[in-house]
């Protein structure tokens, strides 16, 4: 197995390497709708890293404050469960 994925790296690298050397110029049309296929993509992937980012930024914030003893609810006002309801 390994040496098949060497031996298919070696491949694309060298099918690479001969599409830059021995390439030509060509000319064809790009319909419009790549341009916002392209932005969708682009604006999904800042998204996702967004995200990404937003999750793993909470649970090291979260870490840093079990670490140091931060409550980080110390200062909110919670609701009673209670539920009033008039006749």
């Amino acid at each position: 197995m390994k040496k098949f994925i060497q031996l298919f790296a070696l491949a694309g690298f060298t099918g690479g390497v001969s599409m830059l050397l021995f390439g030509r110029d060509v000319e064809a049309y790009i319909d419009p709708s790549v341009m916002t296929y392209v932005i969708q993509a682009v604006a999904g992937v800042i998204v996702a890293i967004g995200a990404a980012v937003g999750i793993y930024f909470r649970r090291a914030k979260k870490k840093i404050n079990d670490k140091l003893g931060i409550d980080e609810n110390r200062n909110k006002e919670v609701e009673s469960d209670e539920i009033v309801v008039d006749k």
